[in-house]
């Protein structure tokens, strides 16, 4: 069937996950959307190119958390992509929420056929996927409304699954929906697997802007009211869009495929026909990469000896494994995991039970990121903090003080400009300087090469929000 391919698809771009089932390597601050998991590229870097082979695609709009904002624009300037729509959500919403105000946004110019992805997925057949969405595309312009569902090929519990009509549609024309299923317990995946009008549901979405908004109009109306409203009062900040917090609590929270897809007659489902995984759990990595002669797929630094279909990840010291088989073990530098491969999907409880402790390793890693660069933590106790901080060219931290703590920082490659109360100077490498707390002071990175140095905090308090900013070139006078 020919159809007419819109000129005016923007992918959508779902970039707000927590990821707490592949802790530790992903933590709350940075989580597994960021992180470079099968190759050089973090997902996030592989679903914004894969996006850009969708026939007549437009720049992106991005929504993630606005704690995500500066690790998403690094991401973006570090593979060439401009003039992406970067929206700043205050909190988690689920997708429902998400993608109405990224469809209000695009009316604002014209209508548009929305391509909603999101961020964790990995698909390895990137031409077999940009021809199912341009088929999906010609679908949209009918007004259908698409889900992508995907074959099952084993009882996977950490999916959801979705049940269609296949009597009526085909393998291009799509098959209507029936219902969406929530993550089934081992017996029901495997009577799924049985069964030919059982998909995995994969995520992705494609529909008109206003086709999409007729449907949440007529299903889910106070989530459309409450995203007209905070639509109408979001402001930009640098290349940001920021969405007021106390309009965007007030949406309801649901996903669209409770809120629309299982309510609407316009749903169908377009098989995907390639391989995908949203890597929900470390199994799944597992089953996602090139296993070696023994079935295991070691990464880092790792010995093994007698290890049978496992996965070893080491960040920095040696792994050495003996006799086992069907484990997981993941080393950072600040904690190790090891797991029954067929247990993995239970790691979210562990992370539960970590926050419930304020467990910072839940949170941070050792090596946090910022807009102007990143630290190090290399050590700490109650009273002493160390942290290695590399400050890119010509960038600044904030004009700020702290109430608790004094800082000595030892410049240990080239050259800083210090503001520390009225005065400003320059140090090099091997000198140092001392900043009392109730002082204000920055640091700038005056030169075209990274600034590195040490910091030594010592003080009654050490926590990342005794901080009092002034001035910033990033916005940030209110958060990290």
């Amino acid at each position: 069937m020919n159809r007419k391919v819109h000129t005016n698809v923007i992918p959508v771009i779902l970039a707000g996950g927590s990821g707490a089932r592949l802790w530790p390597l992903s933590r709350s601050a940075y989580p597994k959307q960021f992180l470079p998991l099968l190759n050089e590229k973090s997902m996030l870097q592989e679903t914004v190119l894969r996006a850009q082979r969708i026939h007549q695609a437009q720049p992106p709009i991005i929504l993630c958390h606005q704690d995500y904002r500066f690790i998403v624009a690094e991401q973006l300037v570090s593979i060439g992509v401009k003039n992406a729509t970067l929206i700043l959500e205050p909190i988690s919403k689920n997708t429902a929420p998400a993608v109405t105000i990224a469809a209000l946004y695009s009316i604002q110019q014209q209508d548009s056929i929305l391509c909603i992805l999101p961020a964790d997925h990995v698909i390895n057949d990137v031409e077999q996927f940009a021809e199912r969405m341009n088929t999906a595309i010609g679908l949209a312009e009918d007004n259908h409304l698409i889900t992508f569902g995907v074959k099952p090929t084993r009882p996977e519990t950490g999916y959801g699954y979705i049940k269609t009509v296949l009597s009526v549609g085909g393998n291009d024309q799509g098959y209507p929906v029936c219902e969406f299923i929530e993550k089934p317990g081992l017996n029901k995946a495997k009577h799924y697997l049985e069964l030919p009008n059982y998909w995995w549901n994969s995520g992705i979405f494609i529909f008109k802007a206003t086709s999409y908004l007729a449907e949440i109009k007529q299903h889910s109306p106070d989530i459309l009211t409450c995203c007209q409203n905070t639509i109408d009062s979001m402001i930009r900040d640098l290349d940001f869009i920021r969405l007021d917090e106390t309009l965007f609590s007030k949406i309801p929270c649901d996903s669209i495929d409770y809120a629309i897809m299982e309510k609407t007659r316009h749903a169908i489902v377009l098989p995907l026909n390639t391989d995908w995984s949203d890597v929900g759990s470390w199994s799944a990595l597992y089953e996602m990469q090139q296993q070696d002669n023994d079935g295991n797929v070691l990464r880092g630094d790792v010995i093994t000896q007698n290890v049978k279909n496992s996965y070893l990840h080491a960040e920095n010291r040696l792994l050495a494994a003996v006799g086992v088989s069907d484990v997981i073990i993941i080393e950072t530098s600040d904690a190790v995991l090891v797991t029954n491969k067929n247990t993995s999907q239970a790691i979210k409880n562990i992370v539960f039970d970590l926050i419930d402790q304020k467990r910072p390793e839940t949170q941070w890693h050792k090596k946090v990121y910022r807009p102007w660069g990143y630290y190090e933590l290399l050590y700490r106790n109650q009273s002493i903090q160390v942290k290695y901080i590399t400050v890119k060219p010509k960038s600044s931290l904030s004009l700020q003080l702290h109430h608790h703590r004094s800082e000595h920082w030892v410049i240990v490659k080239g050259v800083a400009q210090v503001t520390r109360g009225n005065d400003l100077f320059n140090i090099e490498e091997n000198q140092s300087t001392y900043i009392p707390k109730h002082t204000k002071h920055r640091l700038f990175n005056p030169t075209d090469q990274s600034l590195e140095m040490i910091e030594v905090q010592l003080g009654s308090y050490l926590g990342e929000d005794d901080i009092i900013r002034f001035e910033d070139n990033y916005g940030r006078i209110t958060d990290f």
